[in-house]
């Protein structure tokens, strides 16, 4: 059965090409574009990956295609419906996410602004570093509406914060349930009240010190993978997380999401991108979702809003 629609990923780095393949896996699309400024590299990955068709057994068109900082080669992803941008440096050992903000900022804005121009009617999946930032970025850049607009940071996050909790008690990962709300990066908010283990509530399993220990790993998550790798960062839990938003959006599911999306008066925050849960379809976008936070957890969203509302206004004249 042949997908339907067109499917961007920009930047064939580790993430970027296994999101591709990820996408091309699902056989939803009729076409997944992976662009990328090295030249030859996406366009080999792409052959790779097409080879790999009679064998998964997908019918996925994949097109590799160089890109140029003018906007060379940038019309090979017109018309795509969605597009993820995965494009700039990944963090060193030793380096924070905010250690990227001026060198990605530069990056994301030129990226954006050839999306803007050849697939204007595009879904913007964000999944830059650093996240939350980037992704406020691409907004202002693109002038699209704020529902369109939305980067990949909870579903990844969750699903660390779920890992651990499974590993910690010896269970199945299916059998956990947990979420994180808030920035990517030193203000992410565990909700510990949403977690539970086959329908038990989390506390009532693990101590406060064992869970705020899942809780501190959780936070640091990426850094903890980068310095075992060295050199390069996460791209599988990631590039998932980013291809589940994307078959979100391309099936109109209504799947609520933890992503950063615009917030505008839900929890009693206004005007900044957040990492909230969102229902999530052909727009973008559909809505935020609101759940009860305890006093401490609803505080922590507030103030996570605030430390991220302050970057977000800096990294706008970058």
């Amino acid at each position: 059965m042949a997908g339907k629609g067109k499917v961007t990923v920009v930047g064939a780095g580790f993430y970027g090409s296994t999101t591709a393949q990820r996408l091309a896996e699902y056989d939803i699309f009729a076409e997944v574009v992976l662009t990328d400024i090295i030249e030859g590299r996406p366009e080999g990955l792409a052959l790779d990956m097409n080879q790999s068709r009679p064998i998964e057994g997908f019918e996925t068109k994949v097109t590799g295609q160089a890109t140029g900082q003018a906007g060379e080669g940038y019309q090979a992803i017109a018309g795509s419906g969605i597009v993820i941008i995965t494009a700039g440096l990944p963090r060193k050992p030793g380096m924070s996410r905010m250690d990227l903000i001026e060198t990605n900022a530069k990056i994301v804005r030129n990226v954006v602004e050839n999306v803007t121009k050849y697939a204007p009617d595009a879904v913007l999946i964000v999944v830059s570093n650093p996240l939350d930032e980037m992704t406020a970025l691409a907004a202002k850049v693109s002038g699209f509406p704020a529902h369109r607009v939305m980067g990949q940071a909870g579903m990844l996050d969750t699903a660390r914060f779920s890992f651990f909790v499974a590993e910690r008690l010896g269970v199945p990962v299916g059998s956990v349930r947990t979420l994180t709300l808030g920035s990517h990066g030193d203000t992410m908010v565990p909700v510990p009240s949403a977690c539970t283990v086959d329908g038990k509530p989390l506390a009532s399993l693990l101590s406060a010190a064992d869970i705020d220990q899942l809780v501190t790993r959780t936070r640091n998550g990426g850094g903890e993978i980068v310095a075992l790798l060295k050199t390069g960062s996460a791209y599988y839990a990631p590039s998932a997380a980013a291809a589940r938003m994307a078959r979100a959006v391309a099936e109109d599911s209504g799947a609520v999401m933890p992503v950063c999306a615009w917030v505008d008066g839900q929890y009693g925050i206004s005007g900044v991108y957040l990492g909230v849960e969102a229902e999530i379809g052909a727009g973008g976008v559909r809505r935020v979702v609101e759940r009860e936070l305890t006093g401490s957890e609803l505080a922590d969203l507030r103030t996570a809003a605030e430390a991220v509302r302050a970057k977000q206004a800096d990294v706008a004249s970058l």
